[in-house]
């Protein structure tokens, strides 16, 4: 049996995600916010589906501190039942804030929730990946168009647009689904890039076993992601225009459909279930310059030693 690890697994798109892999018979892992939230999502899929293969970890993915110690315990289970493989891992936890707010190593919320927790607990659950031959997803949105990463005050500490840090932060899951696929593909052979600071950069990335990544467009859903910790304008503006989106079971299926390919599609930007135009800034040079940097927030280095 094929196990699936989902973030933001309790609600939304990462509910009916969950529900839509255990009817097709697939293990899933999920993570949500808190113990209560993932002890509810799981009585309800199985009061749905009782032989579904179900199981849930609580973690608060925007503390990197969080994100380390579930990580851990995804492994050893991973180790223990799952025979170390891990055949997709789904970033899909996300957040909306009204507000310039940080986390506890001082990284604004969107950016740390939406980028770096996906980039920190992919690099830690690498080995079970490369084993499975496994594919990394992550939740985007078209709104990662018409926006540059702000390199010299990525935080946006300066004059702070909230729309403005979660469009980055989803330009940022294509540059990572970008920078992962090149590394991937170089099979070990150094490669050129380019730090934050604009020098020049080698790394070396081991053979990654054929692992791929994706980045879905849900498309405007029901969710009740902008209801979640954001002030009231932008809650009531928000409990507006989801009126007009699709149930999360819509866009749930792309993410079923990049795991249910028996070979893995060769497109990088998905929306219902089809490869999609995604933005210029999308290049070779942008992902190298976003995974050194992320990489130095995180304190890792991909490509370096096997996380443990």
């Amino acid at each position: 049996m094929k196990t699936i690890v989902i973030t933001g697994a309790t609600s939304g798109i990462g509910l009916e995600t969950a529900r839509i892999l255990t009817r097709r018979g697939f293990f899933v892992i999920g993570i949500g916010h808190s113990e209560e939230t993932c002890r509810r999502a799981k009585e309800e899929l199985l009061s749905q589906n009782p032989d579904a293969k179900i199981d849930y970890f609580s973690a608060d993915l925007m503390q990197q501190r969080e994100v380390l110690r579930v990580s851990e315990e995804i492994a050893a289970r991973l180790s223990a039942d799952c025979g170390g493989e891990l055949y997709a891992l789904i970033n899909n936890a996300g957040c909306v804030r009204s507000w310039y707010c940080t986390t506890d190593e001082g990284y604004e919320q969107q950016f740390a929730l939406n980028h770096l927790a996906g980039f920190l607990l992919t690099y830690k659950l690498l080995p079970f990946l490369k084993k499975a031959g496994g594919r990394v997803i992550m939740t985007g949105s078209q709104s990662h168009k018409g926006i540059k990463v702000h390199w010299e005050d990525v935080m946006l500490r300066r004059g702070y647009n909230p729309l403005t840090a979660y469009k980055q932060s989803k330009l940022c899951n294509l540059l990572f689904a970008k920078g992962l696929n090149d590394r991937c593909a170089a099979s070990g052979v150094c490669t050129r890039g380019v730090d934050f600071y604009g020098g020049t950069r080698f790394q070396c990335f081991p053979a990654a076993s054929g692992i791929r990544a994706y980045v879905v467009d849900p498309g405007l859903v029901n969710t009740d992601i902008g209801n979640k910790k954001t002030g009231a304008l932008v809650n009531f503006i928000w409990t507006l225009r989801k009126r007009h989106g699709v149930p999360p079971a819509v866009p749930a299926e792309t993410y079923a459909f990049l795991c249910g390919q028996e070979k893995a599609p060769e497109g990088l930007y998905y929306n219902l279930c089809k490869e999609s135009a995604y933005s210029r800034q999308v290049t070779g040079e942008n992902a190298d310059r976003l995974f050194a940097l992320s990489e130095r927030l995180c304190g890792i280095r991909y490509g370096g030693e096997e996380p443990v």
